[in-house]
């Protein structure tokens, strides 16, 4: 095997022999033959939508390849394999589609590249004997270094994007314009001849329709549980049986809300799920009783000690340990062998678990944190922001925010918001604000100075409110008053970034390592045209070149 797409792929460069993820050889070569599969869908829906013609299972099977084969989402190779199969039947649909369409117009059907004759007869080994054959690796002795890493780099933010664009899909928010993108972007990494100069412009292009998608999911979350507000979110159980939620997925929240009402159970979110207490439509629940835990990589700690059960929605699953693993259950794309897996949003097996297990003996300190400072929220209140900069009591503003993870040099992150003035605002997003979100920072007349934007997908909100707050001091993002400190982990994390690229952000520090898929050629592209730079070796270090 050979995989390189998250942050902590071993040694800096790439797993080898197991994912650091936990994900095992036969998982890493059935995630790369999906992801193959994928392109050879693209490349034909992508020939038939020029002509007219849609394939709405190509359109929803693409996305869910793509999403399902993010970091920590699907360690299960009988799901893998469900998938591949259904992808076959999809492929062979769309070529279908794809010829016919071209006899219609009266033209020649193209002859596409396409390197591995897939064949839905092949048994689960000869699959994963075919996957080995398209991994990374593989454009890497192809094509070096650079090209192959800019290939990937686009097929990861794909990754990212195509995430969002099924948590918008899940709640009824769809583009077709999209999914032709997707297809667009897939026939582009499928041809025979790559090249830097074609595959930098699609990097950015992947950026553009990321904010679109962000965009529509953006809609989606509050045109079904309105805008989020700021609230306090206590951080400590309370007595009584529990439910934990994991992952990212607002519906799945809100259905077993409904479910479990009457039931004594209270429920708890856990990592990326925080910020749902600030959606007016989720918190009326009251048995929507906190947040438990921090970020995903201290969830076998965490859900080990939690006395009930445990959901996970979406992406960040890491092996269960055998003390919970018949207490915790899977949703949606996310599946580990072994785990009970639920296929629609009847959640009776979870609540039973849940009642069947001890719950908490005891409350907790009643602690609490603020969420809920999305763009209605902050913008709402941006006079007075404004006012405040103007008059000198807020000098910079800093995005210290982004995806967490358990590799050494995260603890940057919290030395960094430690260390920031008390005339600055730190606006937060994403899991990485575990690093420092239930410190005190105070505010600054009213404001506070620690503002909590939300998931990962709202970096939609922070980057409303930059452009907000640009256009009332009458310049660009590029020139007001803010720094963007940014972690990553995951493909979700590379689309945002190339959306920042793609809006044309500056000086932009990322870390804790830079992504071992780019080159140094690539990255010293993105150096010049963006001045994009890893973090520095102390925080304060940085801060007092940012702040000059």
């Amino acid at each position: 095997m050979f995989c390189y797409q998250c942050e902590q792929t071993a040694k800096g460069t790439g797993c080898t022999s197991f994912g650091v993820c936990g994900k095992d050889p036969e998982v890493a070569a059935l995630q790369d033959l999906l992801v193959h599969l994928a392109g050879q869908v693209g490349q034909l829906a992508h020939r038939a939508r020029r002509l007219g013609a849609i394939h709405g299972d190509a359109d929803r099977f693409v996305t869910e390849a793509l999403f399902t084969t993010v970091t920590n989402v699907n360690f299960d190779p009988a799901r893998l394999e469900t998938l591949l199969r259904r992808g076959f039947e999809v492929k062979a649909a769309a070529r279908k589609l794809y010829e016919d369409a071209a006899a219609r117009a009266g033209v020649p059907a193209e002859e596409l590249h396409c390197d591995l004759p897939v064949e839905p007869v092949l048994d689960l080994n000869a699959l994963v004997r075919l996957g080995e054959k398209v991994s990374p690796e593989a454009d890497i002795e192809k094509y070096g270094d650079t090209v192959a890493g800019l290939k990937w780099l686009v097929i990861y933010g794909l990754k990212g994007t195509a995430a969002y664009a099924d948590h918008a899909l899940i709640l009824g928010k769809e583009d077709p314009e999209v999914f032709g993108f997707f297809h667009e972007a897939l026939d582009g990494v499928m041809k025979k001849d790559l090249t830097v100069e074609a595959l930098l412009p699609l990097s950015l292009k992947v950026g553009e329709w990321n904010l679109k998608v962000m965009e529509l999911l953006d809609a989606a979350n509050t045109g079904a549980y309105g805008h989020p507000v700021p609230t306090a979110v206590r951080v400590h159980p309370r007595k009584g049986k529990a439910i934990l939620v994991s992952g990212h997925d607002l519906l799945d929240l809100h259905e077993l809300l409904v479910q479990t009402q009457g039931t004594g159970i209270q429920v708890y979110t856990h990592g990326e799920m925080l910020p749902a207490h600030g959606y007016p439509e989720l918190h009326k629940f009251p048995h929507l009783a906190g947040n438990y835990g921090g970020a995903w990589q201290d969830q076998q700690k965490e859900f080990d000690a939690f006395p009930g059960a445990i959901l996970m929605t979406t992406n960040c699953i890491q092996k269960p340990k055998e003390s919970y693993k018949g207490r915790i259950f899977t949703t949606g794309l996310v599946a580990w062998p072994g785990v009970t897996h639920l296929p629609t949003r009847d959640f009776k097996p979870l609540i039973d678990a849940a009642l069947a297990a001890p719950g908490f003996a005891e409350d907790g300190p009643d602690q609490t944190i603020l969420v809920g400072f999305a763009r209605n929220a902050v913008l709402g209140a941006a006079g007075k922001v404004v006012e405040l900069v103007k008059a000198g009591k807020i000098r910079h503003f800093f995005l210290v925010g982004g995806c967490d993870g358990a590799k050494s040099g995260r603890n940057y992150y919290t030395d960094f918001a430690k260390a920031a003035p008390q005339d600055t605002v730190i606006l937060t997003l994403a899991c990485g604000k575990y690093r420092f979100n239930k410190l005190e920072f105070g505010d600054i007349e009213g404001i506070p100075r620690l503002l909590d934007c939300g998931q990962c997908n709202d970096a939609y909100s922070a980057i409303r409110i930059a452009v907000a707050l640009a256009e009332a001091f009458g310049t660009d993002v590029n020139s007001l008053p803010l720094s963007l400190i940014l972690s990553w982990y995951e493909q979700k994390a590379v689309c945002i970034l190339l959306t920042l690229l793609h809006l044309g952000i500056r000086n932009i520090r990322l870390g804790p390592s830079l992504p071992a898929f780019v080159s140094p050629a690539a990255l010293q592209v993105l150096v010049d045209a963006y001045g994009i730079r890893p973090i520095g070796a102390s925080a304060e270090e940085d801060l007092a070149a940012i702040l000059g």
